[in-house]
């Protein structure tokens, strides 16, 4: 039963189109992430969206279970879904850019200003500058991944080198926040996923420690089996989220509080999420607050 009601949360977690569970008082059981990131005010427990009900593109399924009525409820065919989808990510990222764009020009205002210090002020405005990239570089990446134009699995690719690279590139950077970190793992372990794809898994994984866990933490990067899987996990010993939050970490532009609003596109383990779910895996994340976040990638492990 355990397993039947898992399968049937990530079939509705991960459905293309915008569902509802209702209650027999329209109050909202549980929603697909696409209809969290595109409908407004959605919550668990509360009323269903005004007016997303009516239309005639909606289907309602109505069903009981445990002697409870409730409605499975499809917000409009996929040309619906897709478009309240693309305009929600559009205002999210223009969202997102204003910050690094205001703070830029601030910067530029401020070193026309006399005895000002215009080397310090280019430096900061260099680094919002790149800030702007990273997010650009990062939503042409989901982009291409949505719309299938990179692929994810190619060959056999082993792991443990790959996280090595990856550790090693992100060492300075990791100092820098006072976060340390460690590779371990099988080196006989491969993944059937292309070396780009799996770098940057493991360098979103690393950098999402970096910018989050906090000064003091140790971060690992780790490749092994698990019985018919193989599970690529980073843990951390650092801040942590509060564990209601740990669900929504792998959304767009989701952050929990203030603490994981400081830098990076809130972008990084949606990828993550994207680029493992199309290697035919699944991703979860665990912890609390004041114990880290552990985030895991499982794969099927390979034929034969």
């Amino acid at each position: 039963m355990n397993a039947d009601a898992e399968r049937g949360r990530v079939l509705l977690e991960e459905s293309l189109e915008l569902v509802l569970v209702l209650d027999d008082e329209d109050r909202v059981v549980a929603a697909s992430r696409r209809a969290r990131e595109a409908l407004d005010g959605l919550e668990e427990g509360g009323p269903a969206p005004s007016g997303a009900l009516e239309g005639e593109d909606v289907v309602v399924v109505p069903y009981e279970i445990d002697g409870r009525r409730e409605r499975l409820v499809y917000l409009g065919g996929d040309s619906r879904a897709y478009e309240e989808l693309r305009a929600g990510f559009t205002a999210a990222v223009s969202h997102e850019l204003r910050t690094p764009l205001a703070r830029l020009l601030a910067l530029l205002e401020t070193a026309a200003l006399p005895g000002e210090d215009a080397h310090a002020l280019a430096e900061q405005a260099k680094r919002e500058v790149e800030q702007v990239k990273e997010l650009i570089d990062d939503v042409l990446f989901l982009s291409e991944l949505e719309t299938g134009r990179a692929v994810v699995g190619l060959g056999s690719e082993p792991v443990l080198p790959v996280l090595a690279e990856v550790a090693a590139a992100q060492e300075e950077a990791a100092a820098r926040a006072g976060v340390s970190i460690r590779v371990a793992g099988d080196a006989q372990v491969e993944l059937p996923i292309r070396p780009r794809m799996l770098r940057v898994v493991a360098e979103n994984l690393t950098q999402n420690a970096i910018r989050y866990a906090g000064p003091g933490s140790t971060f690992t990067l780790s490749v092994a089996r698990d019985g018919g899987t193989v599970v690529l996990a980073g843990r951390d010993d650092g801040i942590g989220v509060l564990e209601r939050d740990l669900p929504r970490l792998f959304e767009r532009f989701y952050r929990a509080d203030r603490a994981r609003a400081s830098r990076g596109t809130g972008l990084g383990l949606a990828i993550v999420k994207h680029i493992v779910g199309s290697a035919g895996g699944t991703v979860e994340a665990r912890g609390d607050r004041g114990r880290g976040i552990e985030v895991r990638c499982v794969f099927p492990g390979p034929s034969g």
